[in-house]
């Protein structure tokens, strides 16, 4: 895989927009770069840091090979739409698993961002890839787990994890993936840690094509 493979875009934004917003500029993208992909947006009226917070996804049919500066390009479409300013980062995914309630229709995004500190990213990709990522899909309540690498803006590491209600994080067979030893090692080795919950999810990915 290169280093500027990119599976998807994510635009980060506080601000609200208008209806349809975001699938106007997923169609101004799709058709700047000649492809075709899905369209997801979630939003949260609180986020880790008090303020609303809205994602906005396209996960391209096939991957791109783009720059930082086709990433900035996207964010100057998103402001003459919207009127505001928004953070586009190139997302690169590194393991997907289908969830255990993969038929049942998601209504929750939950998102864990992170660095992991210095010496410690080979250890805590390990434990996601090997223990986590894979405990969390088998979870009661999990409709898809993913794991991309943020190429353009820290933190770098982005699970993220569809669920069919906000529960599925206390339920005893979450927080036991969460407690196992491995995880008590490598936790304490996150950085600059961001854990957002999106309760307003889009019913349906859309596909859009240029």
């Amino acid at each position: 895989m290169s280093a500027d493979e990119t599976h998807s875009l994510l635009l980060k934004t506080p601000f609200n927009f208008a209806v349809g917003t975001d699938q106007r500029w997923a169609q101004a993208l799709m058709a700047h770069f000649e492809c075709e992909g899905l369209v997801q947006s979630v939003t949260t009226s609180k986020a880790e840091n008090g303020r609303p917070m809205h994602h906005v996804y396209v996960h391209f049919e096939n991957a791109k090979k783009l720059s930082a500066e086709d990433a900035i390009a996207t964010e100057k479409i998103w402001r003459v739409l919207s009127g505001h300013d928004a953070k586009v980062s190139r997302l690169q995914r590194v393991m997907q698993r289908q969830g255990v309630s993969h038929e049942q229709k998601p209504t929750v995004h939950y998102v864990v961002e992170t660095d992991p500190e210095a010496g410690w990213q080979d250890e805590i990709f390990r434990w996601y890839d090997q223990e986590h990522m894979p405990g969390l899909a088998s979870v009661p309540g999990t409709v898809r787990a993913q794991r991309l690498l943020n190429l353009d803006h820290s933190p770098l590491s982005f699970a993220c994890y569809d669920l069919t209600a906000p529960d599925v994080l206390g339920s005893e067979a979450w927080l036991a993936v969460r407690g196992t030893a491995w995880s008590d090692v490598c936790r304490p080795h996150f950085t600059n840690t961001l854990r957002t919950m999106f309760e307003k999810i889009n019913t349906q990915m859309q596909r859009t094509s240029p």
